[in-house]
Protein backbone atom coordinates (compact mmCIF):
# COMPACT_ATOMS: atom_id res chain seq x y z
CA UNK A 1 0.00 0.00 0.00
CA UNK A 2 1.38 3.40 -0.95
CA UNK A 3 1.76 5.99 1.77
CA UNK A 4 2.73 9.60 2.19
CA UNK A 5 4.09 11.78 4.95
CA UNK A 6 2.01 14.45 6.65
CA UNK A 7 2.96 17.10 9.12
CA UNK A 8 0.54 18.44 11.70
CA UNK A 9 0.53 20.01 15.13
CA UNK A 10 -1.00 18.44 18.21
CA UNK A 11 -1.26 19.80 21.73
CA UNK A 12 1.41 18.60 24.17
CA UNK A 13 -1.15 16.77 26.30
CA UNK A 14 -2.43 14.84 23.27
CA UNK A 15 1.15 14.00 22.30
CA UNK A 16 1.72 12.51 25.76
CA UNK A 17 -1.45 10.44 25.43
CA UNK A 18 -0.28 9.24 22.01
CA UNK A 19 3.11 8.24 23.36
CA UNK A 20 1.48 6.41 26.29
CA UNK A 21 -0.87 4.53 23.95
CA UNK A 22 2.02 3.56 21.70
CA UNK A 23 4.03 2.24 24.66
CA UNK A 24 1.06 0.33 26.09
CA UNK A 25 0.21 -1.34 22.78
CA UNK A 26 3.82 -1.99 21.82
CA UNK A 27 3.16 -0.25 18.50
CA UNK A 28 4.61 2.89 17.00
CA UNK A 29 2.95 6.29 17.18
CA UNK A 30 2.34 6.14 13.43
CA UNK A 31 0.37 2.90 13.88
CA UNK A 32 -1.76 4.40 16.66
CA UNK A 33 -2.47 7.54 14.63
CA UNK A 34 -3.45 5.54 11.55
CA UNK A 35 -5.82 3.26 13.51
CA UNK A 36 -7.42 6.21 15.30
CA UNK A 37 -7.93 8.09 12.04
CA UNK A 38 -9.40 5.02 10.33
CA UNK A 39 -11.84 4.46 13.19
CA UNK A 40 -12.86 8.12 13.25
CA UNK A 41 -13.46 8.28 9.49
CA UNK A 42 -15.32 4.94 9.46
CA UNK A 43 -17.60 6.04 12.31
CA UNK A 44 -18.47 9.31 10.64
CA UNK A 45 -18.92 7.68 7.25
CA UNK A 46 -21.40 5.15 8.69
CA UNK A 47 -23.26 7.90 10.53
CA UNK A 48 -23.57 9.85 7.30
CA UNK A 49 -24.89 6.82 5.45
CA UNK A 50 -27.44 6.13 8.19
CA UNK A 51 -28.59 9.74 8.15
CA UNK A 52 -28.94 9.80 4.37
CA UNK A 53 -30.80 6.47 4.31
CA UNK A 54 -33.24 7.76 6.91
CA UNK A 55 -33.70 11.05 5.04
CA UNK A 56 -34.50 9.22 1.83
CA UNK A 57 -36.84 6.86 3.64
CA UNK A 58 -38.79 9.77 5.11
CA UNK A 59 -38.96 11.48 1.72
CA UNK A 60 -40.14 8.30 0.02
CA UNK A 61 -42.80 7.69 2.63
CA UNK A 62 -43.76 11.36 2.77
CA UNK A 63 -45.05 10.68 6.23
CA UNK A 64 -44.15 12.23 9.50
CA UNK A 65 -43.97 10.09 12.58
CA UNK A 66 -43.82 11.13 16.20
CA UNK A 67 -40.37 9.58 16.81
CA UNK A 68 -38.76 11.49 13.94
CA UNK A 69 -37.60 14.38 16.12
CA UNK A 70 -35.91 11.95 18.52
CA UNK A 71 -34.10 10.24 15.64
CA UNK A 72 -33.00 13.57 14.17
CA UNK A 73 -31.60 14.65 17.53
CA UNK A 74 -29.69 11.38 17.93
CA UNK A 75 -28.09 11.63 14.49
CA UNK A 76 -27.16 15.26 15.13
CA UNK A 77 -25.38 14.17 18.32
CA UNK A 78 -23.40 11.55 16.35
CA UNK A 79 -22.26 14.19 13.86
CA UNK A 80 -21.23 16.53 16.68
CA UNK A 81 -18.99 13.95 18.46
Amino acid sequence: MASSTSSFRIPDQLKLRLETAARQTGKGKNWVINRALEEYLDRHSRAGLRQEARRQSLLAGRKRWKGEAVWAKATAEVWND
